[in-house]
């Protein structure tokens, strides 16, 4: 790995797990398509960032600055335990250590290019630091709280200013069918991330700005280099 990263645990504790890929999920809540002016597709939108991408949430962010704006896009995520290939919902839940919260940095003026030239995404989506992820909370201790994956609240404020705010409930697609259907396509083995969709709120970050992110009662903080 390039910045040493390791999934954590919310006490801070490395997570026995390797570190694999992230499959990021797009276009899963409503008001982010709306904002985005896009058509909501019949199939879930799939893509991957490498391993590379991957950095803790509580280090500064690295934003490149000869590519254009850069988006914050802020998302629950999920780290996968047990392989998953071709699953049912019944044995989802099996293979999911936690949840956390992550950012999936986006070169919006690159995928603007990019989909205008009916190119791939990863040019804007899946360079180097590009998916800050949290310590994880087990899903155990989720359901103890009284949560489930179809309640979890999240938010992301940049200098004190609420600019994201979301509820699992209002997925396009829920967390638990979102591993069937991304299982089917590419098997999940342990040590992966799942992101599961931004809402809306999306806009440009800068040199110094502070982040705070919220899952449910759980904060995080970090700060654009």
């Amino acid at each position: 790995m390039i910045n040493n990263y390791q999934h954590k645990d919310i006490n801070g504790a490395a997570i026995d797990l390797p570190i694999g890929k992230v499959v990021c999920v797009g276009q899963n809540y409503l008001d982010h398509i709306q904002e985005m002016n896009s058509i909501a597709n019949e199939e879930a939108v799939l893509f991957l960032k490498p391993n590379t991408t991957l950095c803790a949430l509580a280090e500064p962010l690295v934003i490149r600055d000869d590519r254009g704006e850069c988006h914050n896009e802020v998302e629950v995520t999920i780290l996968i335990k047990q392989i998953l290939s071709n699953a049912s919902i019944e044995e989802v839940d099996d293979a999911i250590w936690g949840c956390g919260i992550g950012l999936d940095l986006t070169l919006r003026d690159v995928q603007k290019e990019l989909k205008q030239l009916g190119r791939p995404w990863e040019r804007s989506k899946s360079f180097d630091l590009s998916a800050p992820m949290s310590p994880f909370i087990k899903l155990e201790e989720v359901k103890a709280q009284g949560h489930d994956l179809t309640n979890i609240t999240f938010g992301l404020s940049v200098n004190n200013e609420l600019r994201q705010q979301g509820n699992t409930e209002l997925m396009m697609r829920s967390m638990r069918d979102l591993l069937v259907i991304i299982s089917r396509e590419f098997t999940l083995l342990p040590g992966d991330i799942v992101m599961t969709g931004t809402p809306k709120g999306v806009a440009p970050l800068v040199s110094g700005d502070q982040l705070n992110l919220t899952l449910l009662n759980h904060q995080f903080s970090t700060q654009v280099a």
